[in-house]
């Protein structure tokens, strides 16, 4: 058994597993307070708790008497092994002082590890503060424990109250912030995670070959997220016609998001398999209605087919909002929307008309989401509403914006209307041809 530290002052109340706290508790005087004993934080000061895991605590005692900053004496609890000690090792114990000279169970001598006690006490307590009381002068076997996970070494021959005190409030300190540390790291790696896997999970247009330009622009109404209900993609089919789409999953949770996808998905398998219209917005519903959560989860959508010509295109819009067409030397317009069927997921066995409409030789086309239009004027009740929409792309296009430019100038000025962010989500894409 190694030799114990001797004592400079009367030993403070502990507790123990053995005997009240009465019997074990000094009733001398207390020493003074120490600054180095105080654990600061933005809350009132805590009342520390060690626990002590000593071959022989009866025999001799190895703490002195500790105080905090506040004058209130730091329990100690102590333990004769490692059985003990776990069930002494309650959520109020702020730090464990090991002796590293304590044998583990089941492992002494087994592989000649002089750790293994500390290792099993790390395995026992990964959440707790643990200093190791290292046999003295042995500096090699201190570092290595601290190395293996400890806080800090001390050598049992150097204590004072003093001393321990700081090591103590160190060591708790040092193990919240190296927890702080981690849990802030494996945030952030999760953060990285979601936003590569959500940033996959945005759509890739299949445009080779077309001489249509294409931009988007995508705001979740999620705080912090990259993908809500809305959804969008544009494909080639070998045919040279280009398919367009632009849907919106009531809600903006992570569940509409991952139906979003899912609805997105199946509309590009089913447009490169050949089917369009009203047959390819029938099997969506089928799609919708087996993988939605509740029964009252529906979806919008507009898909659009232009001709490998350019000049005309197919329109199915289902509840949707009418895409806005723009010519030159004439107003942009939003295209008919007469025959606008359903919703996907209200009506089973809906029918979605697919309307002609002619383009011309040379137009941009705008799909987007009710978030666009949903957003206030000002600070009234009043909402910026389809014709508000089309007044201000108007303008916009007026001022020589196009492309990306353009999408990026209607959405700030949407969101600057409605006096901060929105709350729903917006996507937005843009189809342009030129002569």
């Amino acid at each position: 058994m190694p030799a114990p530290i001797p004592r400079q002052r009367a030993v403070p109340a502990a507790e123990s597993g053995q005997a009240p706290a009465a019997h074990r508790g000094g009733t001398s005087k207390e020493a003074a307070p120490s600054k180095e004993a105080t654990v600061e934080t933005n809350a009132a000061p805590t009342q520390l708790t060690l626990l002590l895991i000593e071959d022989d605590p009866g025999g001799s005692t190895v703490v002195p008497e500790l105080h905090d900053s506040a004058g209130r004496p730091i329990r100690v609890r102590t333990a004769r092994n490692l059985t003990e000690a776990e069930r002494l090792l309650t959520d109020d114990v702020h730090c464990i002082l090991l002796d590293l000279a304590l044998p583990a169970p089941g492992r002494a001598g087994a592989d000649g590890d002089e750790l293994a006690v500390l290792k099993h006490v790390l395995e026992l307590a990964p959440r707790h503060a643990v200093l190791a009381l290292a046999p003295s002068g042995d500096a090699e076997r201190g570092a290595e424990a601290v190395r293996v996970g400890a806080q800090d070494y001390l050598f049992r021959d150097e204590l004072d109250g003093r001393l321990l005190s700081r090591a103590i409030r160190y060591a708790v300190e040092r193990k919240r912030s190296d927890t702080a540390e981690r849990r802030l790291a494996e945030g952030r790696v999760r953060a990285q995670e979601n936003r590569r896997l959500e940033r996959g999970l945005l759509p890739t247009p299949l445009l080779d070959g077309s001489p249509l330009r294409f931009a988007a622009r995508y705001r979740p109404g999620r705080s912090r997220a990259l993908l809500g209900g809305d959804f969008y993609d544009v494909v080639r089919t070998p045919d040279g016609t280009v398919h367009a789409m632009i849907g919106d999953v009531c809600g903006h949770g992570p569940d509409e998001a991952a139906l979003g996808v899912e609805l997105r998905i199946a509309w590009r398998a089913l447009t490169l398999a050949g089917l369009c219209g009203d047959e390819l917005l029938g099997t969506l519903q089928q799609v919708l209605e087996h993988e939605r959560a509740d029964d009252e989860i529906f979806a919008t959508l507009c898909t659009v087919d232009i001709a490998p010509d350019g000049r005309r295109a197919g329109l199915c819009l289902a509840g949707h909002p009418s895409p806005l067409i723009a010519r030159p030397g004439r107003p942009a317009k939003l295209l008919p929307y007469d025959n606008n069927g359903p919703a996907l997921g209200l009506l089973p066995g809906a029918r979605w008309p697919r309307m002609q409409v002619e383009l011309g030789r040379e137009w941009s086309l705008m799909l987007y989401t009710d978030g666009l239009i949903e957003g206030r004027v000002g600070v009234g009740m009043e909402r910026l509403g389809q014709d508000g929409m089309v007044e201000m792309v108007r303008r916009q296009l007026g001022e020589g914006l196009r492309g990306e430019a353009l999408l990026r100038a209607a959405v700030n000025e949407v969101r600057e209307m409605n006096g901060g962010e929105l709350t729903d989500d917006v996507a937005v894409l843009l189809l342009d041809r030129e002569p």
